[in-house]
Parts: C-alpha cells; structure tokens; sequence
C-alpha cells in the first residue's frame, strides 16, 4: 500500500536549513521542546524555546539506554525515518521526562530543571521493561504512573510507579496485544502507534495499527487506572481492558483525547483522520471522518489550543493540515514544500505555536519546523545536525511555563 512504502523515503544529511524567522526576543528560558536521537547511544536532546516562540541553541544528555529501528514492511530494510512507527517516544508529565530506548528494551526518567527546563537529570538507571522494542510511552502525574507500549516479538503494554525523586519502579505484568511481531518488528502496520492516558487520567489508551493486506483491523484498548486504597498502596493500572475497532478505521496511529470531552481525535495512515466517542463502556464508535487528499502516510497529530483544532502530519507529504476536532472535516491546509523537508512526523503546540520534527532526507538535515497555527505561516526551521540528530531522530515533546 502506499502508506507503507512511503516511510522508505531518505534519512541522510547533507546542509542546513535557515532560519526563517525574526531573531530571538533573548528572554529567560521558561519552555522548551525534546525529542530522542533513537541512535545507538541514545541521547534526549533538549531545545529553548523563546517567549516570541521560537528555538535557540539545544543540548543533548544520554539515557544510558539504545535506540532502535524498525523494519520496513514495504523494503525488507532498516526503516529510513520514522523508525519507532509510532507517536510519543518522549513525554511530560510536571517536571519529569520519560523517554524509550528501543534497542535496550528499557525507559528512562529524567527530572526537569525548574529554573532552565532545557536541563535534564538522569534519575536512577533505565529501567527494563517487560516487552521488547518499547517505541510509545505516557505517564500521568495525578497517579503517578509510567506505561510504555512494545511493539517487538513481546508486545503490549505495561506500566510502572514512579516518583519526581525516586525514579520508575518495576514494571507489571505486560497486557499483551498478541501481535504476530519479530524484533525489530516489520511495520508500520501491525505495531503500536500510541499510549496516553484520558484527560482525567483515570483511562489509559493504546492505539493499534492494523494490517489491511493481512485483513487486520487496528483497535483502541483502554484499561481503567485503579486508585489506591490504604497506608502505602499505589494506584494502577488494570490488568483487563476494553478493546474496540471503530468503523471505517483501519491504520489507527496518533492520537489526543479532546479537551473538554472524552472524545479521541486519531489519525489513520488509510484514509486521514477521525474523531471517536468513547463510551462509559470504554468501547470506542467512529464519530466523524475525514479523508485528506493526496495523503501518503496521515500519522501524527497534535491540538492547538489557539485554534482548537487539530493539525496532522504525513511522512511523505511536506504540509500540515488542520481538522476539526468536531467531526474530522478538512479545514485548511499549510504547503511547507519550500523549506525543503520531504515531509514531518512527530509534533506538538504550546500557545499558538506548533512543534514539527521533520526527519530529514537526501538534500535536508533533519530539523525542527515551526508553524503559527493563527496566521498558519511557518516562522522558522531550526537544524538539528549539530546536535547530531540524523534521520533516526524520534519524538517530540513540549514544556511550557
């Protein structure tokens, strides 16, 4: 399928994009944006981010762990970008940073400078998990828990205590998903896309990937957290979830639970997009659908607080487009084709801002793109090759004072 060949497009770099924006204001550092390099010594790299919203000059700490790179389905090769397949290799909860090594099949807990957020503490060592190739991982701060979804030959999602202090605890019992896996696994399709918990932290999400050639449907799996009851219980995640494949799905990957709602914006690397309505019985029905065209590979999203809406990334496709978060609907779309990336993955916004990790390809170092969601003009492409992030680069996060 299209999608699937798409992520074989290059990694390699070669020049610097400039800048494409006015200079720095020079404020205090009070924000900033993390991704992984998912190299072989995998490191978080960490990057200002100014009042005017723009990107200074970032830093990079080890894990202590490896990154990973999955097979693509479409070459039989070591994936070219996007090697995890998936949305949320790195995450914020508070002042603390969780970040995968998929290579080691362990994650690592780094806690937050408050004073300059681009300053990171390693907390204990990487912590195994009980799966393999972990690509995808969410933590809540009210409950204080850490679940990561593997995608390899053991595959699933398991989860963990923590403290800000203390580090990740041990890891559960995996919830498998029973995916037909090797490891590395053989994606995009038939992996993990995403973990993430509801808005009130009292749900935790995965999203499936399906496998149309295969005639398999991706699924949302939810698993109700358990609070704790008496002197020195944790709370947790149950071991018994609710899985649903909602109609006209198929390729489920990035996700977000829609501020003031229980709905669930996801992309589909068939078709686009959709917004789901979850139940009281955790099962999830299509909502609204969008189809975008002239799509490769729809899989990654983010929500704008300005705008509220929706905007979604494709490999392939250098260009965001914004949707609605009611129904799906197409409502604008921004060609970036002029900076020279061939297409962007991960992404986040904070204020009117949007954070886009583009990968990179054979004329383009990999880069961080910045786009005003209000005027929808991109404000700067900040390089990335200094930081030795090559086309591998996975993840982005965001943290904003």
């Amino acid at each position: 399928m299209r999608f699937t060949s798409a992520l074989a497009l290059g990694s390699a770099l070669l020049q610097t994009q400039p800048i494409l924006a006015h200079p720095s204001s020079g404020c205090g550092v009070r924000r900033a944006a993390y991704i992984i390099t998912n190299e072989e010594e995998n490191s978080v790299v960490s990057i200002p981010i100014a009042s005017n919203g723009l990107l200074g000059e970032g830093s990079k700490i080890a894990t202590g762990g490896a990154g990973g790179i999955g097979i693509s389905g479409a070459t039989g090769q070591p994936a070219a970008v996007d090697g995890l397949a998936s949305q949320s290799s790195v995450t914020v909860a508070g002042s603390t940073l969780f970040a995968v090594n998929p290579g080691s099949n362990t994650v690592t807990q780094f806690s937050i400078n408050k004073s300059d957020p681009t300053k990171l503490t390693r907390v204990g060592h990487p912590v195994k998990v009980p799966g393999e190739f972990p690509n995808t991982v969410a933590a809540s701060t009210k409950y204080r828990i850490v679940c990561v979804g593997t995608s390899g030959v053991i595959n699933g999602v398991s989860c963990a205590p923590f403290t800000p202090a203390g580090g990740i605890g041990t890891f559960d019992a995996l919830r498998p998903f029973d995916l037909k896996q090797t490891t590395p696994p053989v994606g995009p399709t038939n992996t993990v896309s995403q973990v993430f918990f509801s808005n009130d932290e009292r749900t935790l999400f995965s999203i499936v990937k399906g496998d149309p050639p295969q005639n398999t449907t991706g699924f949302l799996a939810a698993f109700p957290v358990e609070a704790a009851w008496g002197p020195g219980a944790k709370a947790s995640v149950s071991a018994k979830g609710t899985r649903s494949s909602p109609e006209g799905t198929a390729v489920l990957f990035g996700s977000f639970v829609i501020p003031g709602s229980s709905d669930i914006f996801v992309t589909d690397a068939s078709f686009g997009a959709a917004v789901l309505s979850v139940g009281t019985d955790l099962k999830a029905t299509t909502k609204g659908r969008g189809a975008i065209d002239g799509q490769a590979a729809t899989c990654w999203s983010t929500y704008s607080p300005a705008t509220k809406t929706a905007f979604v990334t494709d490999v392939a496709v250098d260009r965001l487009v914004e949707v609605s978060v009611t129904d799906a609907s197409i409502l604008n779309v921004i060609d970036l084709s002029a900076n020279g990336q061939s297409g962007m993955i991960d992404l986040r916004a904070l204020d009117e801002w949007i954070y886009v990790l583009a990968p990179g390809n054979n004329v383009t170092e990999p880069a961080v793109v910045v786009v005003d969601a209000t005027t929808r003009k991109q404000v700067q492409v900040k390089g990335l090759g200094s930081l030795g992030v090559t086309g591998r680069g996975q993840g982005l996060a965001v943290l904003g004072a």
